[in-house]
């Protein structure tokens, strides 16, 4: 078979630039790539379709054709859409349906051969996989990674604010395409029930899609990659990744702490991700305090809580605030923050920080799925976890727990947590040898790809009509966006406040 990968914001090369460094560059593109990786190596030809970037300061995507060297049938392949500079996947909406899907169009045409069917990514993938198979009939899947109904619930948005969070977020594009997509799409592919179930439940999708029709969902669990992230693998910067890390704890950590094990996390910079729920619970649990020192692996800034972050939004809603608990808390030579190069080297620093008999940690607000723990997981560290998360629901089978699950809106929940691990040297082993040896057998990228390969050839070999009991009509703007088309705030507000 011939699948193309539909995933317009971030990018994606042979070295995983800016993975994490960028709210564009998240857990997304990891999956999209591993994904992809494992179905080609499956022996199909695999396109991954994503923006073509000329912008100096991201000199790595301004090639149309890239691939990743593991397999010749897989090729990343970069179209235009909009302005060459970089843009932030909020920006992208006009030009994804002026520019990108006719390129893709042109670029098939051009070629001789469409895809035999599209796999989407994100509410801006998903909207393209509706516009590509209303001009060619090819099916698709949706992926939606996070919907933008439980960001708008997070963000806490009121009639009141709509106007001024959409002007940032254009969740009047965003909700509206997600509609769209889960709509048309021949399947919906989620990581856990609990996303089928609660996310896509919201109000805000109602009339778009029967969340107990079987038919049109999929659970399939993302997968680690052990030979990064295993604890008997070795980087090729495994040692000059412990060196580094040594390098920055004697920078920032005092003398008499630099022993300590630690409280590690290691995300994107986004609010959501609730870095500053964890800094106030290390900051307000004195036992906490005195096990162990706060370790945050920061993608691209190398010391940020000395240095001020140059993206706007960062600084002011993440990193700003974090520094303030430091200094209110006096908490300086308790906590580190810096970056390492790439992934082989986060998989290292995951498993030097278990030498030390650390901790990882992800607080997020909300999580959909959250791979991270997994992969800290299968590098032989213990993991606390957000309970709003996917993966909440596979980390206690019967009376077995593989977690510590903690509430990310209680910062002394979230002390607890850490703490009783922490204090307790039998719970320590049993966690992480429990977790780890449960991520080993059940998520990995070959069964995460057979499953996709399973489905997605059922519904070619089927060429059905759309499953979906009514399909929705595609609004205006995704067919010209032009500004006597827009989608108002109006239709976004009836589409969230109104529970009808």
């Amino acid at each position: 078979m011939h699948i193309g990968f539909l995933n317009p914001h971030g990018n994606f090369d042979h070295k995983n630039s800016y993975i994490s460094e960028h709210p564009d560059f998240g857990g997304q593109l990891v999956y999209v790539r591993q994904v992809a990786d494992a179905i080609a190596k499956q022996g199909h030809q695999v396109d991954i379709l994503t923006r073509h970037i000329i912008d100096p300061d991201w000199p790595e995507f301004a090639e149309k054709f890239d691939g990743y060297g593991s397999v010749d049938n897989l090729r990343i392949i970069r179209l235009p859409a909009g302005p060459q500079e970089f843009l932030r996947k909020e920006l992208l909406w006009p030009y994804l349906v002026q520019d990108w899907v006719p390129n893709i169009l042109e670029f098939y045409r051009e070629e001789g051969r469409f895809p035999d069917i599209m796999t989407t990514h994100y509410s801006d993938g998903g909207l393209c996989g509706v516009l590509i198979e209303q001009q060619t009939g090819i099916p698709f899947t949706f992926t939606g990674h996070s919907l933008g109904a439980q960001k708008m619930d997070k963000l806490h948005v009121t009639p009141e604010n709509l106007a001024e969070i959409d002007h940032y977020y254009n969740f009047r594009y965003r909700i509206l395409a997600e509609r769209l997509s889960m709509n048309h799409s021949a399947l919906n592919i989620t990581n856990t029930a609990q996303e089928r179930f609660q996310q896509y439940s919201h109000h805000a999708y109602r009339g778009a899609v029967d969340i107990e029709d079987d038919h049109r969902f999929a659970v399939i669990a993302p997968g680690v990659n052990a030979s990064v992230f295993g604890s008997d693998a070795i980087a090729n910067n495994e040692q000059a990744t412990y060196q580094l890390i040594e390098e920055r704890l004697r920078r920032d950590i005092s003398e008499s702490r630099r022993n300590l094990p630690a409280i590690l996390a290691s995300s994107r910079l986004d609010p959501k991700k609730n870095l500053l729920g964890l800094m106030q619970a290390f900051a307000d649990d004195v036992i906490v305090q005195q096990k162990a020192n706060v370790v945050l692996i920061t993608g691209g800034l190398d010391n940020p809580l000395q240095e001020k972050v140059h993206d706007q939004q960062t600084e002011k809603l993440v990193i700003g605030p974090i520094r303030e608990v430091v200094r209110e808390k006096n908490l300086w030579g308790k906590i580190s923050a810096f970056s390492v190069p790439d992934q082989p080297a986060l998989a290292a620093s995951y498993r030097y920080f278990a030498q030390r008999g650390s901790v990882f940690t992800l607080t997020s607000l909300f999580e959909p799925f959250g791979l991270a723990p997994l992969e800290a997981a299968a590098a032989g560290l213990p993991i606390v976890v957000t309970k709003n998360s996917g993966i909440s629901e596979s980390l206690k089978v019967g009376d077995e727990d593989y977690g510590m699950l903690v509430d990310p809106n209680n910062t002394a929940d979230i002390a607890r947590g850490i703490r009783e691990i922490l204090c307790d040297q039998k719970l320590w082993q049993r966690l992480q040898k429990r977790c780890q040896q449960y991520v080993l057998e059940y998520y990995t990228w070959d069964s995460t790809a057979l499953n996709y390969l399973s489905r997605i050839k059922q519904i070619v070999s089927e060429a059905s009509a759309n499953p979906a009991a009514e399909l929705l009509p595609i609004h205006s703007y995704f067919r010209d966006p032009q500004p006597e088309n827009h989608i108002s705030l109006e239709e976004l507000s009836y589409w969230y406040f109104v529970k009808d």
